[in-house]
């Protein structure tokens, strides 16, 4: 299968990165991408092929993955349009509905929406996809291929569900790294040096997500294992409930699903 990556930044290079670990051959890769600097970055960390703009070279694919910045890609994508041959396209721009990347695209292509996560940039990322009717499962498992490069995947059935994907995992990282920053500097006001409680946070929430990931009892049962009737843990979370924390988790991620489907709006305009 060869891939051409229409944008060269942090994304593309951890799936590109991701897919040379796998196996994956290099020669089979090719990068549009205008930054001349980006360009000989990508060349010398991996020998891909690289080209400034959409050329007859990088439209010759199985597959497009467009990683420009949501903004830029009616732009990115204009050399492109009436030239496609069936290729399947897979946009990582959040923001998009694949109903107007086809437009911009003039048709005759295969659309897949994705939406990774940053700790993709480390392999740990989790991407959820969604498929117009025109993806069939070949195209889907070489989708999963792609994204597999750099952490796991998960299939919605309805494009409008993207809006909440964005908002749980596209968004959640910032929620985990607030919810840290949180925790450390309480533990800094109750005496704790910043690295002590930078260290006792970080480990903390990563030793509880694994232990989550590892259990098949629901997190709630998991929560109520550690919680002691009259305990410490019972008094933290009885103020947690006190102040109305899970309510306004849920009013954040409510408030970032319906930005996204603003940006869909505003983005799909001709």
């Amino acid at each position: 299968m060869k891939i051409t990556f229409i944008g060269g930044g942090n994304m593309a290079t951890a799936l590109i990165g991701g897919l040379k670990k796998q196996g994956f051959s290099v020669a089979g890769i090719q990068v549009v991408e205008p930054s001349a600097e980006a360009r000989e970055r990508l060349t010398e960390n991996f020998g891909v092929r690289c080209a400034p703009a959409i050329d007859a070279a990088a439209l010759n694919c199985e597959a497009l993955v467009l990683a420009v910045k949501p903004q830029q890609m009616k732009e990115a994508l204009a050399p492109a349009a009436g030239k496609l041959a069936g290729q399947l396209v897979i946009s990582i721009a959040a923001g998009l509905r694949l109903a107007d990347i086809g437009r911009w695209l003039g048709g005759n292509c295969r659309l897949v929406r994705a939406m990774p996560n940053t700790p993709a940039l480390i392999g740990a990322g989790i991407t959820g996809l969604y498929a117009d009717a025109t993806v069939d499962r070949e195209a889907r498992d070489a989708v999963e291929k792609i994204l597999h490069a750099v952490g796991r995947t998960l299939w919605v059935e309805d494009e409008v569900l993207m809006d909440t994907v964005t908002a749980v995992s596209g968004s959640g990282p910032a929620y985990v790294f607030y919810f840290i920053e949180a925790l450390q500097s309480a533990g800094v006001e109750l005496g704790l040096t910043a690295e002590a409680a930078r260290l006792l946070a970080i480990e903390t929430f990563l030793g509880a997500a694994r232990l989550a990931e590892a259990s098949e009892e629901p997190v709630g049962v998991l929560r109520e294992r550690v919680t002691s009737k009259g305990g410490t843990t019972a008094a933290a979370l009885a103020t947690f409930e006190t102040e109305g924390i899970a309510a306004a988790i849920g009013k954040g991620v409510a408030a970032a699903a319906l930005r996204g489907r603003e940006l869909c709006d505003i983005l799909g305009q001709d």
